[in-house]
């Protein structure tokens, strides 16, 4: 039996963003087999599309910082492929706007905030609109929340703030079944997986989940124009701002200030071709009125 996605990351260790319950398809899904033919990545994916006035890419899958195998075969975006089409989409001049459509349960958190960085000054020069159609989660989530709209589509979840990783110990060294695993999630994400563990001996792990974790928040507080101070209140699932990491349907995102408003996928295309697409050039419209007229004559003889 060849390899899952979930075996090539889990090996690879590192601190992820990710809602592991919406992820089990994409981490059960069998890793590339094209990993055994390195000729086969020749040449640029497609990273986003174009239309008059408007670009769109989606960010979809487990999000990692240059797995190209997965870019590739997979469909799945990667930070530093949001980080160069970033940077190519602020310098075109034929598009006015660009959406950022989001499938995607998060990912690791290494790179990330390049891509963050990279997302934030494409929106300080043309709107940046996100569409989360269906899922902007954990990693997604902090993405997404640097755009200047964030829509959702009905049905649509975000949310899951928080960062978590699973390590390994050897608690009964050469026995079959001597490692055991075990789940940490930062401060303000025991929503994010039940029952963590809080033994003093986990301090040092939760330290560096929580210097994360500070990141991630800070990011999504200038982004969504929250008060940092508020914002584990407004994540948290109940009293305790401890309780965050939780994902949010459309009406309660909007409700916590974590969207802008819920749209279909068709309306809100529509209404961003409205408002972006180029207007015709008058000297074309006088042509095609002069294309007409003589057309009409011809037909009168």
């Amino acid at each position: 039996m060849g390899k899952t996605v979930r075996d090539v990351l889990a090996a690879g260790g590192g601190l992820m963003a990710l809602d592991t319950a919406r992820a089990a398809d994409l981490l059960a899904t069998a890793w590339p087999a094209a990993a055994a033919e390195p000729q086969a990545l020749a040449g640029d994916p497609a990273r986003y599309t174009r239309e008059p006035g408007l670009a769109v890419m989606p960010v979809r899958g487990l999000l990692t910082p240059n797995s190209a195998l997965l870019e590739r075969y997979l469909g799945w975006a990667t930070y530093r492929g949001i980080t160069e089409a970033c940077a190519e989409l602020a310098s075109d001049a034929a598009v006015s706007a660009v959406v950022v459509e989001f499938d995607t349960p998060g990912g690791y958190t290494l790179g990330i905030e390049d891509a963050v960085t990279a997302l934030r000054d494409l929106a300080a020069v043309k709107p940046v609109h996100a569409l989360a159609a269906p899922l902007a989660a954990s990693a997604g989530y902090w993405l997404a929340s640097q755009a200047r709209e964030l829509v959702m589509t009905p049905g649509a979840a975000v949310g899951s703030i928080g960062v978590a990783v699973t390590a390994a110990a050897n608690v009964a060294p050469g026995a079959a079944s001597g490692v055991q695993l075990f789940d940490f999630t930062s401060r303000h994400a025991r929503a994010k997986w039940p029952d963590p563990a809080t033994e003093d001996g986990k301090a040092e792990i939760r330290r560096s989940l929580d210097r994360t974790e500070a990141q991630f928040h800070a990011a999504v507080a200038a982004g969504r124009g929250i008060a940092p101070e508020d914002l584990a209140a407004r994540l948290s699932v109940s009293d305790d701002p401890e309780d965050g990491g939780a994902v949010f349907d459309p009406a309660e995102a909007l409700a916590r200030g974590l969207a802008d408003r819920i749209e279909t996928r068709a309306a809100f295309y529509a209404r961003l071709r409205a408002a972006h697409a180029p207007a015709p050039r008058k000297g074309l419209a006088r042509g095609a009125r002069a294309l007409a007229a003589a057309a009409r004559a011809k037909a009168r003889l």
